[in-house]
């Protein structure tokens, strides 16, 4: 894992189509800016999990349509 050090304002490039902005520090809080194209998907990690359980759950089950 890669740890750095940013001030509010500074930038974090990932690859050539990401950036993520350091905007502000709230106590143990803190919130970023973060500049992608539409096609990356961008999630909080509480979310991500829980898309990957629905996709594990809805995975192997047929569906029925229009009956």
């Amino acid at each position: 894992m890669l740890v750095l050090s940013r001030k509010i304002g500074e930038k974090i490039i990932i690859g050539d189509d990401v950036s993520v902005t350091i905007l502000g520090l709230f106590g143990n809080h803190v919130r970023l800016g973060i500049n992608a194209p539409k096609s990356v998907d961008i999630h909080r990690e509480e979310i991500y999990v829980k898309i990957q359980n629905d996709n594990q759950d809805s995975g192997g089950q047929d569906i029925a349509v229009g009956l």
